[in-house]
């Protein structure tokens, strides 16, 4: 299992972007919320409001999940970290694996 993580412009495109991950078969479940964030920005510091995006899945699917978000997120360069899990009890797995398809 790994964790996903990305921000997205805003919690209703994190939202938007963990239903089709979940509709289509790429993740267990996903987790949103809404956080600050500061970063550079042509030679400027900025902090604005976004939405955090926690995708439950195997990694398996890391690419199909990253060309999801590519595609569906309205930042030209996204961010798409995976995180391993090493240890996840069993009850939770098998249920992972009958929803991913």
């Amino acid at each position: 299992m790994v964790l996903i993580y990305t921000t997205c412009r805003d919690i209703d495109e994190a939202k938007k972007i963990g239903e089709l991950l979940v509709k289509n078969g790429l993740a267990a479940c996903i987790n949103t919320w809404t956080i600050e964030s500061c970063y550079m920005w042509e030679g400027a510091v900025r902090c604005e409001t976004e939405g955090a995006l926690f995708i439950k899945t195997l990694e398996s699917k890391i690419p199909d999940v990253e060309n999801l978000i590519e595609q569906n997120h309205s930042y030209a360069t996204p961010f798409v970290g995976a995180i391993e899990v090493k240890r996840l009890n069993r009850a939770y797995k098998e249920w992972m694996t009958q929803v991913i398809r």
